[in-house]
C-alpha cells in the first residue's frame, strides 16, 4: 500500500529551505520581499511556510540568472514572464 504524504510535509520554514537550498535565511526574506518567491503558508505564530519543490526551483533559477550579472528586478520580470507563458 503507497501512503500519500499530507500536503504540510512539503512545507519549510525559512531556515530549512535556504538550507536546502544553499543560501542564507535572509536571501530567502529578500527574495520574498522582492516578489521573486511566494509563501505557500503562514503558521498561526506568523512564520513563513515554503513549498519546497517551488520554492527549490526558484531560488536554483534565481542564482543561475543571477550568475548573469542581472538585477533582481530584471529577474522578477523574466519569472512573471515564464508563469504568464505557463499559464
Amino acid at each position: 500500500m503507497v501512503r500519500k504524504k499530507s500536503p504540510q510535509q512539503y512545507l519549510l520554514k525559512i531556515g530549512e529551505m535556504a538550507q536546502l537550498a544553499g543560501v542564507l535565511p535572509s536571501t530567502i526574506r529578500y527574495y520574498t520581499k522582492l516578489g521573486l518567491l511566494e509563501t505557500a503558508a503562514t503558521t498561526p505564530g506568523g512564520q513563513r511556510l515554503y513549498d519546497k519543490e517551488d520554492t527549490l526551483s526558484r531560488v536554483r533559477i534565481i542564482k543561475s540568472i543571477e550568475r548573469q550579472y542581472l538585477p533582481l528586478q530584471k529577474i522578477r520580470k523574466i519569472l512573471e514572464d515564464h508563469r504568464a507563458k505557463a499559464l
